[in-house]
């Protein structure tokens, strides 16, 4: 992932840090180190009893809660991995897949619009508005890309069921870097221009 990282760096966990502790000053005032200091006074222990506190005596709740649990409880260990070690750990056991993983972040980081989010077990494709597309090593001869698309299913674009509310419903299967074809980066520019 070097080449592309130099066009346009991709994102990590570093990105939900930062949302949930700017969350978090917007509803209620006070940053991170604040409530941490005010959650270590009131002698609170685990994440339960701070998410308790929290909820019943503030009216925080949600993602602005995970900053200070994150501050007082530490990190996991994937959230403090740059974006270079989670891709790597992705594919590490499936050097063959690599090769497509690669193709569809150089497609990624040359496109305008689009933002590269790397994930513990997965790489998140957003346009400025929201996430458009998801690109996951299913198994051991396969990569998946989920697309949130509005196109009826056919041939390679395949119909996914999924939980109610969940709009990645279409899917292309890749099982060589022949597979990100013209096709492929078709349907990925379509759901990138509709999800603008």
């Amino acid at each position: 992932m070097g080449e592309t990282s130099d066009s346009k760096a991709a994102k990590t966990w570093q990105t939900m840090v930062d949302s949930n502790q700017a969350l978090l000053l917007r509803k209620s005032g006070h940053d991170v180190h604040w409530w941490a200091e005010a959650g270590r006074a009131q002698g609170l222990k685990n994440d339960a009893e701070l998410r308790d506190w929290m909820r019943d005596g503030h009216g925080i709740t949600g993602y602005a809660q995970y900053a200070v649990s994150w501050e007082m409880f530490g990190y996991p260990d994937f959230m403090l991995r740059d974006a270079d070690e989670l891709i790597d750990g992705q594919y590490a056991k499936h050097p063959a897949l690599r090769p497509v993983a690669d193709a569809l972040l150089a497609w990624s980081a040359e496109t305008d619009g689009v933002e590269i989010q790397m994930r513990k077990g997965y790489v998140s494709l957003h346009s400025p508005r929201r996430k458009f597309a998801q690109v996951t090593r299913t198994n051991n001869t396969t990569v998946d890309v989920a697309l949130r698309l509005d196109a009826p299913a056919g041939g390679r674009l395949e119909a996914v069921k999924v939980r109610e509310g969940d709009f990645f419903d279409r899917r292309v299967r890749l099982k060589s870097i022949d597979d990100v074809d013209d096709q492929l980066l078709g349907y990925l520019a379509e759901a990138l221009d509709q999800n603008r």
